[in-house]
């Protein structure tokens, strides 16, 4: 027991069982609220943008194409908020107030059917769908053209082939930073579970 509390802190010397379950506790909540920052992040990004879409499509009503473009990207954005909504709201919730054993087990489950689960992938072809339609709306919304004029314009192709291949690896680059960072997380957290296990 002295051992398995000396390397969850090293600083603070064993006194109780007590106390290593209440530390246990702590980083357990501190690994859970990287997993919230990262959706409440996200649920900013997509009320933002839903924002912008809307704000953009009452602009350009006479552009059904643009209103079209819009339309998908903001449908694809608000799915991709409830998601985030109700991920968030699983990861917080513990109405049945479950020892923190079983509470933290349900929330590994969720977050490896999250991260290698069946769709843990989907990003791989969502993103390059969601840069193209994120670069039509800002693109053809600033230069005050209609989109079909827009995509007649060989130097505006240009401009959106260039910043959809910048855009791409931007993005995946991100994305799999971040992936990284929550998979060593989940590692963590599995990891205390099994301390959990040890101590009980």
């Amino acid at each position: 027991m002295q051992n398995l509390w000396k390397s969850l802190d090293s600083e603070i010397s064993l006194k109780s069982i007590s106390e290593l379950n209440q530390s246990l506790t702590t980083k357990t909540r501190k690994t859970i609220n990287k997993y919230l920052f990262i959706l409440a992040t996200d649920i900013i990004v997509c009320v933002g943008l839903m924002i912008f879409l809307v704000f953009t499509a009452i602009n350009r009503q006479e552009d059904i194409i643009y209103l079209l473009n819009n339309s998908a990207l903001f449908s694809i954005t608000a799915v991709s908020l409830v998601v985030s909504v109700f991920t968030l709201k699983k990861l917080q919730n513990n109405k049945y107030n479950l020892p923190l054993k079983e509470w933290l087990e349900q929330r590994i489950k969720m977050l490896s059917r999250w991260l290698s689960g069946k769709y843990s992938k989907l990003y791989i072809v969502l993103i390059p769908i969601l840069l193209v339609l994120i670069n039509l709306s800002i693109h053809v919304y600033y230069e005050y053209k209609p989109l079909l004029e827009v995509m007649k314009n060989q130097e505006s192709m240009y401009g959106l082939l260039f910043g959809f291949i910048i855009g791409l690896f931007v993005a995946f680059y991100a994305v799999g930073k971040i992936r990284k960072y929550q998979l060593k997380n989940l590692e963590i957290l599995k990891d205390l579970h099994t301390r959990l296990c040890d101590v009980c």
